[in-house]
């Protein structure tokens, strides 16, 4: 008789050709991309359930993914066998066994995003599918001083789509910082879980600053609006990168929860 149990998947994909990570009956998403090879594998329709939805355009280094299954495919043989049947903007790079209650979403104890702008005068074609082009110099310092305000346990109404759907806007982060690297701009934001366009709407107001149109502690006061018309606009969604998702179970926790 076999044993059920969770399989852990960590995905990176190129978020370009999908409409974002949940699936859709119409358009191509990666979370229907991934479900149809494991279900070749499985021989069997099988949910495959993500640590979050990322955006259409949004891509990821370390997604989160995980299905149940009582099979007894070894967990190379779902790295080799997953990744020959996905494209080629998706990969599964790492495969891990784990208890069957483990979830991808529910698991998680939080996510590390990261944001870059290409700022420099003219475009860089490399840089189009993953980066946000500013051709105009921005005050990265500044905009790493008012990311600090952001910092704790707050309401993010202000930073987040008209449309979201969450009941509770209240969202802790543990890290905005904002570091200059030759013609970028990255912005990296960690935290316990995150609301729809939140860290985009982030970045838009943080470029607010950047263009000095308003100092950083404006941002303060945007946040205790919680009024999203206060905030910069949504940034685009090439730029956004989800990096990381912390499972204790793999023996990895933030080191500022």
């Amino acid at each position: 008789m076999s044993h059920e149990r969770s399989v852990h998947l960590k995905v990176a994909y190129d978020g370009t050709a999908y409409s974002g990570w949940q699936i859709q009956p119409r358009d191509p998403t990666v979370q229907g991309r991934l479900m149809e090879a494991v279900a070749e594998m499985e021989g069997r329709p099988t949910k495959v359930y993500g640590a979050g939805r990322t955006d259409a355009g949004v891509h990821a280094r370390g997604q989160g993914a995980s299905f149940t299954t009582g099979s007894t495919i070894p967990t190379k043989g779902y790295l080799l066998g997953l990744n020959a049947l996905l494209p080629d903007d998706i990969a599964v790079l790492e495969v891990t066994d784990l208890d069957v209650d483990f979830h991808a979403r529910f698991s998680a104890r939080g996510k590390h995003y990261r944001y870059t702008i290409y700022n420099a005068p003219t475009r860089q074609p490399l840089a189009t599918r993953f980066a946000w082009h500013r051709w105009k110099d921005l005050d990265a310092e500044a905009m790493g001083r008012a990311g600090r305000h952001l910092v704790g346990e707050h309401d993010f109404n202000a930073f987040r789509a008209a449309d979201c759907e969450r009941e509770n806007a209240v969202r802790r982060l543990w890290r905005v910082e904002v570091t200059c690297h030759p013609n970028r701009i990255r912005i990296d934001v960690e935290g316990t879980a995150f609301l729809k366009y939140m860290v985009r709407t982030i970045v838009g107001t943080l470029v607010e600053v950047g263009q000095s149109k308003h100092p950083p502690d404006w941002i303060a006061e945007v946040l205790a609006s919680g009024d999203r018309r206060r905030a910069g606009a949504t940034a685009p969604p090439q730029g956004l990168c989800l990096e990381h998702v912390y499972y204790p179970e793999l023996g990895d926790t933030p080191s500022s929860p």
